[in-house]
C-alpha cells in the first residue's frame, strides 16, 4: 500500500502542537509504503506500551531486559521504574503531553528507562550524544524548544552550561546522583508508585527527534512517530535478524544514534530479549563482554570489527549468531578477517537517521563480496541519473529509498534536497547490479573527479586498509590547479611502522598494483588519529578541511 502524500493526520495525544506545526509542508513529505506487517497498527499507539507492557502481559515480566554495568533489570522491574518516571513527569514537572524532553547520557538501563518513560508520559524524546558540549547542546534545545532534561550525572557540567543559555529549559534531574542529591531522578522516582497508565498517543504523533550526527558539519532533527518505532522492529529487524526471546543483544552505537537505538534497545525489547547496555566499551572488553554475557547479535561499526578479528579467543564466541555493522562501509578486509576469526559472515546494512534505521542490508548466506546487499523487504530503492529518472544495472547514481518510514526534518530547508519525487535520497553514490545487489561507490558530494576520472575515496581506502601497514584511513580530494582535484589518503600507521617517504611510495605503489593506476594517492599524509563522530563515522567534511591546508606529495 503506497501513500503518495500523508494522508490526513490522526487527531494528535498531545496538547503542545509543536512537533505537528513544524512537520514538512505535505508536498515535500516522502511517498509512505506498507505491508502487511506495517499496514495495521491501530490508530491509538504508544510504542513504549507496545514495547514493555505488552511484554509484561504476555506473561514475560520475570525475563531479563537490560543488562547494566551495576546488575539487570527485568521486564517487570523495567516497567516500573519507567512508571516512576512518567509520573514525575507528568505529575511533578507537569509538561503539557507533546514537549520535548532531553535525554543525555552514557548507554546504560537508566537511560533507557529514560526513554521509555517520555514516550510513554506522552513526551517526545530528544536523545542526545554524550561528547556534544554546551554550545552543541544549546542549538538542540533551541531548535525543538527542549523544556525539560533527564541526565547522566557525570555529565552535568555541559548541561548546567546549556540551562544557563536557555531559559526555557526550566526542569532538570540526574540520575545516578548521589541519593542526597536536590536534583536526584531516582530520589524523585522513589517517591512515586509503580503504575502509569500510558498517554493515548496516535500512531503518528512524534515519538522522537533524532538529531544527525554531523559528518557534514551541520546537524538536522528528524522527526519520528510511534508507529515508525515499532515499523523498524517489524520489517528490518525481523528479517534481517530473526530475533527470539532468547538473544542476548550487545554492542557500541549510543542510543542516541539510532542504529544504536534501534540494535540494542527497540529491536530486543520488541520480542522480550535481552540487552547489554554498558557505557564505553574497548575492542579487548567488547569481546570480554560478549562471552562473559552470552550475547548472540552485536551490533557495531566496521573499526571495532577491525580491532577485534586479533583478539577473538582461539575457541571463538560459540553463543554468537548475528554481527552487524554499519556507519561506515564495511571493507572486504575486515569483512574476511571477521569471517576467518569467529566463522561468522558479517551481516552489513546502510540506513540513515533520516530513515530511522536500515533499508539496504546482507544477511549471511547472501553475501556478495563487495555489495552492502539487498533492499530489505518492506522497502524499494532504485538508483537515479541526474533526470531524476532509474538508471539501468551498473550504471553510478543517486541511490533512493521509500518504505513505512521517511526524512521529515524539523523546521529545515533541507527537507526539499532530501526528499524528491516521493523518494528519499540519502546522499550516496550507488549502483545497482542485474541481481538487485547495491554497490557503494562514495557519498554523493566524496565523489573525486581527477583530471577527467571519477574517484570513488571508499574503494581507495579498501585498498589501502589491505596493506599490513595501515590501522585506519580516510581520503578525499584535494585541490590541484592541474588536475581540478587529487586523491589525498589521510593513513593512521599501525604500531611499529614509520610514516616516511619510503612509506608514501610503499602505500602508493600498493594501491597501483591493486586498482586502476589513476586511482592511486598522489598525497599521502600521516596522522595519529582520524577525526570521528560518536557512532564511530568518519567526520568527512573535515578531513576535506585538513586537505585544504595539508597538502603534501606529488603530482
Amino acid at each position: 500500500m503506497a501513500t503518495p502524500f500523508p494522508t490526513p493526520l490522526h487527531p494528535s495525544g498531545y496538547t503542545d502542537s509543536f512537533a505537528r506545526d513544524h512537520l514538512p509542508p505535505p508536498e515535500q513529505w516522502p511517498e509512505l509504503v506498507f505491508d502487511a506487517s506495517t499496514s495495521a497498527y491501530p490508530a491509538r499507539l504508544n510504542a513504549a506500551a507496545q514495547l514493555l507492557d505488552a511484554a509484561v502481559a504476555r506473561g514475560q515480566g520475570e525475563r531479563i531486559a537490560l543488562i547494566g554495568q551495576h546488575g539487570a533489570l527485568t521486564y517487570g522491574q523495567l516497567l516500573a521504574r519507567a512508571n516512576q518516571m512518567a509520573r514525575v513527569i507528568r505529575e511533578d514537572w507537569r509538561l503539557p503531553t507533546g514537549s520535548r524532553i532531553l535525554l543525555r547520557g552514557e548507554n546504560s538501563p537508566d537511560l533507557a528507562l529514560a526513554w521509555l518513560a517520555v514516550l510513554k508520559a506522552g513526551c517526545i524524546a530528544v536523545t542526545t550524544m554524550p561528547l556534544l558540549r554546551a554550545r552543541e547542546l544549546t542549538v538542540i534545545v533551541k531548535k525543538a524548544q527542549v523544556t525539560a532534561a533527564l541526565c547522566q550525572h557525570a555529565l552535568a557540567d555541559a548541561l548546567v552550561q546549556t540551562q544557563a543559555n536557555c531559559t526555557g529549559l526550566a526542569h532538570v534531574l540526574y540520575f545516578q546522583a548521589p541519593p542526597d542529591h536536590p536534583q536526584s531522578a531516582e530520589k524523585q522516582m522513589d517517591a512515586h508508585g509503580t503504575s502509569f497508565d500510558h498517554v493515548d498517543t496516535a500512531q503518528d504523533d512524534v515519538a522522537l527527534i533524532a538529531f544527525t550526527s554531523g559528518t557534514t558539519g551541520v546537524p538536522k532533527g528528524t522527526l519520528h512517530f510511534h508507529r515508525d518505532v515499532l515499523a523498524i522492529c517489524d520489517v528490518l529487524s525481523r528479517h534481517l535478524l530473526n530475533p527470539q526471546p532468547s538473544d542476548v543483544f550487545i554492542g557500541t552505537p549510543p542510543l542516541a544514534f539510532t542504529f544504536g537505538l534501534g540494535g540494542l534497545l527497540l529491536f530486543p525489547l520488541r520480542v522480550g530479549a535481552a540487552a547489554v547496555l554498558v557505557e564505553r566499551w574497548n575492542p579487548q572488553t567488547l569481546v570480554e563482554g560478549m562471552a562473559q554475557h552470552q550475547a548472540s547479535v552485536c551490533f557495531t561499526a566496521p573499526t571495532f570489527y577491525r580491532q577485534m578479528a586479533p583478539l577473538i579467543p582461539a575457541g571463538g564466541l560459540p553463543s554468537l549468531r548475528v554481527t552487524v555493522s554499519s556507519g561506515e562501509m564495511l571493507p572486504a578486509d575486515t569483512r574476511a578477517a571477521w569471517q576467518r576469526a569467529t566463522g561468522l559472515e558479517m551481516t552489513e546494512c546502510l540506513g540513515s537517521t533520516e530513515m530511522l534505521h536500515a533499508f539496504i542490508a546482507c544477511r549471511p548466506g547472501q553475501v556478495r563480496a563487495g555489495a552492502t546487499g539487498q533492499v530489505v523487504p518492506g522497502y524499494q530503492a532504485c538508483v537515479l541519473g541526474d533526470d531524476g529518472q532509474p538508471v539501468a544495472p551498473g550504471v553510478v547514481g543517486r541511490l533512493a529509498v521509500k518504505g513505512p518510514t521517511g526524512c521529515r526534518y524539523l523546521d529545515d530547508p533541507r527537507q526539499a534536497s532530501y526528499v524528491q519525487n516521493g523518494w528519499n535520497l540519502t546522499g550516496d553514490a550507488y549502483r545497482m547490479d542485474e541481481d538487485g545487489f547495491y554497490w557503494y561507490q562514495s557519498r554523493t558530494d566524496d565523489m573525486i573527479i581527477s583530471a577527467g576520472y571519477n574517484i570513488a575515496g571508499p574503494e581507495v581506502e579498501d585498498m589501502l586498509l589491505a596493506h599490513p601497514a595501515v590501522a585506519e584511513c580516510g581520503v578525499v580530494g584535494a585541490p590541484s590547479a592541474e588536475r581540478g582535484q587529487i586523491v589525498m589518503a589521510f593513513v593512521v600507521l599501525r604500531a611499529g611502522h614509520v610514516g616516511d617517504a619510503a612509506m608514501v611510495e610503499q602505500l602508493q605503489n600498493w594501491v597501483k598494483q591493486g586498482i586502476a593506476a589513476y586511482k592511486y594517492p598522489r598525497s599521502v599524509v600521516f596522522v595519529d588519529a582520524l577525526p570521528r563522530t560518536e557512532n564511530a563515522k568518519i567526520q568527512r567534511f573535515k578531513l576535506r578541511e585538513w586537505a585544504l591546508t595539508a597538502h603534501t606529495g606529488v603530482e
